[in-house]
């Protein structure tokens, strides 16, 4: 019984939580991130200002809910078996989490959550420290495998840039309110950028 009521409290808390980040999603992409307050978040979820911020820290938190973006490359590359190329690891772990994005729906307010970053400060600055962050693991995580520091800094440096390169390529050939037919088509063409950035990349570190 214990296992059971444990598991339906986390499985309560794992719903609080989802439902307060569609919330503040949803408010954010409408009116913009820093004309939005903690406060409104919590009144349009229905809960205390206190539980938003026992399942988010900050402000930003609310934001950038979902850390696989920059924690997510780390953790394929120690999942992945010791002779595997790290670059071809990486290549599959990002083609791997667009289709995810598509599959969810993601992919239909990209660019609306692009801009809203684009207009706030605060989600600049954030999605900075987020890039830095996924560097610095990503380079802890191959040098567990092979402890070549300057090699395996390269690589973390140059994904993060192919990463870069690729979301702007997607910002490209996204149109606005895409039809579900314009967003399959956008992932195909985000697809064949994911193959050629990636080869760049292989050229790159010989």
């Amino acid at each position: 019984m214990e296992i059971e009521e444990l598991s339906r409290r986390e499985r309560k808390k794992r719903q609080t939580r989802q439902a307060i980040s569609d919330v503040a999603t949803a408010l954010f992409l409408e009116r913009g991130f820093d004309a939005v307050t903690v406060a409104e978040v919590a009144r349009a979820a229905d809960v205390a200002v206190q539980t938003v911020f026992n399942h988010f820290p900050a402000k930003e938190d609310l934001f950038f809910d979902e850390p696989e973006w920059w924690m997510g490359p780390a953790r394929a590359i120690r999942e992945a078996p010791r002779e595997a190329d790290p670059v071809e690891v990486l290549e599959a772990q990002y083609r791997a989490s667009t289709r995810e994005r598509l599959k969810v729906g993601h992919l239909a307010t990209w660019k609306q959550f692009v801009r809203t970053i684009e207009g706030s400060p605060a989600l600049r600055a954030r999605r900075s420290f987020n890039a830095e962050q996924l560097e610095q693991r990503l380079t802890e995580a191959l040098e567990e495998r092979a402890p070549d520091h300057l090699r395996n800094r390269l690589i973390a440096a140059l994904y993060a840039a192919a990463q870069k390169v690729l979301e702007e390529r997607l910002m490209a050939v996204l149109p606005d309110n895409a039809t579900p037919e314009q967003l399959a088509q956008a992932q195909t063409e985000l697809e064949r950028a994911i193959t050629e950035v990636f080869a760049v990349l292989r050229r790159g570190l010989g």
